[in-house]
């Protein structure tokens, strides 16, 4: 029997005015079906943006193994080890925004490339800082052999967690970067904000486009493969917007623009290699189904509520297991001070809102 248009008969999802979280936002969920599910044993590495951290804090919660590549040594207090930022992400990359920067991180691994600027120095502290993860040591190092032998033992790490992994979850979070025009190195921050002099000579500022991330994204699945063929991927986009903009547009536009560039580049990846899917966080979180609810006073910081609902969803679709989450339907009715003491527990490292200190 012929239908009469091609629309009769398809799953309620594909409906904007059937989607249950219209009625309720907390039972919003775009998720489509997932080509695999995660284990308790399986290794999963994390890596991206300030959002990525939120993956990596609820897969340890949840008694999932999260694998950490780059362990503090054993005789360093837990509170200094967290200082130093051990155990934030599977190594101590710290934000690793852009695809083009994730890629790069990987040919510094295995020693395909070598970018010629190898220290900054701190205008506070006079220490050198590591170009390449600026705030990953607070106060910065001793001196650049220090940061040297740091770095030696990071990149290790890095080649540890990339080829020991089962799963890896990468966020991608910008499309502006700012690159050393002598070698192409990208850097996750300006050379003056948190680290380094700003030289208009050597540097210059570069807004990747949909093409450029894909192509870049792309090439490192197809690294991460040769290393682990076994990989299985999963890229989200950051729902956080961004901090400020070198565009000359409202930062708002180039939040926008940026996001599309990002959802398309993972969209092509996601279609061309198996074993690699989407995770709509971005979706979740910004959805007109739940009105705003996620997002602080600031319109940008993502609320534990909402990390709640991604992570829930995150965790029922990829383990079929629960996770333990706030009651984000009554989000707005939590006092003040307790809505601060979540918010606290949840702190991320984020390079991006050091730009606000200068």
């Amino acid at each position: 029997m012929k239908k009469r248009h091609p629309y009769i008969g398809l799953p309620n999802r594909q409906f904007w005015k059937k989607e249950p979280g219209i009625a309720s936002y907390s039972k919003f969920d775009p998720v489509s079906d997932v080509p695999f599910q995660i284990s308790r044993t399986d290794k999963v590495v994390t890596a991206g943006s300030c959002f990525a951290q939120h993956v990596a804090r609820y897969i340890t919660k949840s008694g999932f193994n999260h694998y950490i590549a780059e362990p503090a040594h054993p005789i360093v207090p837990a509170p200094i080890a967290e200082k130093y930022n051990y155990g934030m992400f599977s190594a101590r990359y710290g934000n690793v925004y852009t695809a083009r920067q994730l890629k790069q991180l990987l040919y510094r691994a295995y020693g395909e490339f070598t970018p010629i600027e190898d220290a900054w120095v701190s205008a506070k502290s006079g220490r050198a800082v590591d170009p390449f993860r600026p705030q990953i040591h607070p106060g910065g190092f001793a001196s650049k052999a220090e940061l040297a032998a740091d770095r030696r033992q990071h990149l290790a790490a890095v080649r540890t967690a990339i080829e020991n992994m089962d799963i890896f979850v990468f966020t991608l979070g910008l499309t502006e970067a700012w690159v050393d025009k002598r070698d192409g190195t990208v850097f996750p921050l300006a050379p003056g904000v948190a680290g380094g002099v700003f030289e208009p000579d050597l540097v210059k500022f570069h807004n990747f486009d949909e093409v450029e991330t894909s192509n870049d994204l792309s090439d490192s699945i197809k690294f991460i493969r040769s290393k682990n063929p076994k990989a299985k991927i999963i890229i989200t986009v950051s729902p956080v917007p961004l901090n400020a903009t070198m565009e000359d547009r409202h930062v708002f536009t180039s939040t926008t623009w940026s996001k599309a560039v990002l959802r398309i580049a993972a969209e092509r990846v996601t279609k061309t290699f198996d074993k690699c899917c989407y995770f709509p966080s971005y979706e979740i979180i910004t959805s007109p189904y739940v009105r705003g609810v996620y997002f602080a006073e600031d319109c940008r910081e993502v609320l534990p509520a909402g990390v709640d609902h991604v992570m829930s969803l995150f965790f029922h679709h990829f383990t079929g297991s629960a996770v333990a989450v706030h009651n984000t339907e009554k989000q707005h009715a939590v006092p003040d001070e307790n809505i601060e003491e979540m918010t606290r527990r949840l702190q991320v490292l984020c390079d991006e809102e050091a730009i606000d200190s200068v």
